[in-house]
């Protein structure tokens, strides 16, 4: 079988980075991405790319991560190609004027309006973990809302960043999409230009330098960020299947994931039943053992390797299921580890590995107060219990995003938003809110000359108080509340509405009819046109 070749990795020049800049910008004002058209193309012909390069792209994932064909075109090749699929259907409707909601009857006039502008020249700095994915995800919505483009791959994953430069370079505008290779130095480099908008994926540590070097342009950032994201099983849960689930959240990309839960917390009664459960899941997983599987992967790099040993040789916790390493294939088994103290080191530190604490709680009081404590804003929350249980978890906790019953299930549905809170990440992107995220909202009236005498209220002299009557009369919303902050209900409304709740369908229909019976009297005798006349 004839070996799969792939490009090899190489470094942008420094020195060229800002007449790349420089040359995407003269594109944007040149208007050249503004057209649905252009855009369109671009996306199709990139699909195209990817669909014609799958096979380098997976070798190049199994290089990088050990992924495995299934997870690598899952979470990588066939979702970028749904992204695609999913903008082009919908590109054209997303770019259409918006009206604004209700207003003042005269400011209909002017012809409000919401034009979807693009932002013009960002900026995109992908991540190891999913290097494909979250690289060539938020560009996917950044061409669609008409930007041009500069894609900073990870340079942990050489394989699937040199792939991302030849299947750019093969398939869009070089005058308006640029890929730039490298680490720091490149990196540094790319964060002294002026943008006009950063999408970074990474760590918490460098999103703050990239946020650091975009406020001195004032320019806006989405940061996508991880977490200590909390795992909460109730006993009233179906351990069983909160143990496959969790498992399964964790061994995606050997746990190199930002969403996966960093931490179980477990009712203490069921903690057992959970560990043993766990313990099944594995083998039914991985039933000759993870290390000889192909559907498991590999930690990115050494230094990565070295960082999740370190954190699980200083628990006080206690290896029930996992442990092996092998630092010369960067391999680290699915480790759970019973802790006792929500201090320890796999508790309040971020794994970003196949490491499952499991801490046992008093009862889900304790676990709400152990894991806001924790991370008040981590990226995702996953309860497990009933459902007034789950209810309380995401009533009492913040997170980006959540999901029940399940692991990261709300993360692994293309089309929903999905973004940080707090310092697990700002913005959202994803479906349309990849779109939403690279384009402005520009608000728009155009005011024609016959309206100028109904304006006049606006040119001083005001006269007293008679332009101020005149301005409240042209469209000011008046209350429906009182000063007590209770709602306002008309007495229609009132008539049609009593009785509902317990009520019978008959007595909510008779007094309806008795309200309007009421209501054609008082016009016959008169009473109603004479208010309206006084």
């Amino acid at each position: 079988m004839t070996a799969v070749q792939l490009p090899e990795f190489s470094t942008t020049p420094v020195e060229q980075i800002p007449s790349i800049v420089s040359r995407l910008r003269s594109s944007f004002f040149s208007q050249k991405t503004r057209p649905a058209a252009f855009r369109l193309r671009q996306l199709r012909k990139l699909y195209w790319a990817i669909a014609d390069h799958e096979e380098e792209l997976l070798e190049a994932c199994k290089r990088d991560l050990g992924k495995g064909i299934f997870e690598a075109m899952v979470s990588e090749i066939e979702w970028v190609k749904n992204d695609i699929c999913f903008m082009t259907q919908n590109l054209e409707r997303w770019m259409k004027d918006e009206k604004p909601e209700d207003m003042a009857w005269t400011h209909k006039f002017v012809s409000p309006r919401i034009r979807k502008d693009p932002l013009g020249v960002v900026l995109v700095i992908g991540a190891f973990n999913f290097p494909i994915n979250l690289a060539f995800g938020p560009m996917i919505g950044a061409i669609a809302a008409g930007n041009t483009v500069v894609l900073k791959p990870s340079e942990q994953c050489p394989n699937c960043a040199a792939m991302m430069q030849l299947i750019m370079e093969k398939a869009l505008d070089p005058e308006c999409y640029a890929c730039v290779q490298g680490g720091i130095p490149e990196t540094s480099a790319l964060l002294e230009q002026n943008w006009d908008k950063i999408f970074f994926t990474g760590s918490v540590n460098t999103a703050k330098i990239v946020a650091q070097a975009a406020a001195k342009n004032l320019t806006p950032v989405a940061l996508e960020l991880g977490g200590k994201n909390p795992a909460i099983v109730t006993k009233k849960a179906d351990v069983q299947l909160a143990a496959r689930r969790l498992l399964w959240a964790k061994t995606m990309n050997a746990g190199q994931v930002c969403i996966s839960q960093n931490y179980i917390l477990v009712d203490k009664e069921v903690a057992p039943t959970l560990i043993t459960e766990l313990k099944a899941a594995m083998k039914e997983f991985f039933p000759s053992g993870a290390k000889q599987s192909p559907d498991y992967s590999r930690i990115v790099n050494l230094r990565a390797f070295n960082r999740i040993k370190k954190m699980l040789d200083s628990t006080s916790g206690k290896i029930v299921a996992g442990g092996t390493m092998d630092a010369d294939q960067l391999f680290i088994e699915p480790t759970v580890i019973e802790v006792s103290d929500p201090k320890d080191p796999l508790i309040v530190e971020e794994s970003f590995g196949p490491l499952i604490p499991v801490l046992p709680v008093d009862n889900l009081d304790q676990a709400i107060s152990i894991a806001n404590e924790t991370h008040a804003t981590p990226l995702g929350v996953y309860a497990f219990g009933s459902k007034a249980e789950t209810d309380r978890v995401l009533a009492e906790t913040r997170s980006g995003g959540a999901s029940i019953n399940d692991g990261f299930f709300h993360g692994v549905i293309p089309t929903l938003a999905f973004g940080g809170v707090g310092d697990s990440g700002t913005g959202a992107y994803r479906g349309k809110a990849s779109f939403d995220c690279f384009t402005h909202r520009r608000s728009i009236t155009k005011t024609p000359n016959w309206m100028e005498k109904l304006l006049a209220v606006r040119y001083p002299p005001f006269d007293g108080t008679s332009k101020l009557k005149q301005y409240r009369a042209m469209g000011i919303l008046k209350p429906d509340f009182d000063r007590d902050g209770r709602q306002k209900i008309g007495l229609l409304w009132y008539l049609i509405t009593l009785g509902s709740g317990s009520a019978s369908k008959g007595a909510l229909r008779a007094a309806l009819i008795a309200g309007i019976y009421l209501a054609l009297r008082a016009l016959m005798e008169g009473r109603i046109w004479k208010g309206l006349k006084g």
